[in-house]
């Protein structure tokens, strides 16, 4: 059977992405109150599936060092220097995106909009 999930064309991702780092059970309103320097991030998602401004901030919480991504059917790939993944976020409505680490805290990629 034919899976309904559809890969989306990689310029779908290329731009600006807040990436925030909270607790599990935190609330989008609590993240939000909460938001600070140190728990959040911009990362530029460029068009050569690399990743540009925002990367080592990225990889502070990630443990390695993330250089590539790619789109999966049912999210997004982070990729570390050898090419393989190295963190998968799971697609929860467009433009928005989660993922769990290993110590249970939980980041949320959404599409960054500057403020006009």
């Amino acid at each position: 059977m034919a899976s309904s999930l559809r890969l989306e064309d990689p310029s779908v991702f290329v731009g600006q992405w807040q990436a925030t780092l909270a607790a599990a059970k935190d609330t989008a309103e609590a993240q939000a109150l909460q938001d600070k320097p140190s728990n959040t991030c911009l990362i530029d998602l460029e068009a050569n599936q690399t990743l540009g401004k925002g990367a080592e901030c990225l990889g502070a919480w990630l443990e390695q060092a993330p250089i590539g991504w790619f789109p999966d059917p049912d999210g997004l790939s982070i990729t570390g220097k050898e090419g393989s993944r190295i963190q998968f976020f799971s697609r929860q409505s467009d433009e928005l995106y989660l993922s769990t680490l290993k110590s249970g805290l939980v980041i949320t990629l959404t599409r960054h909009t500057p403020q006009s």
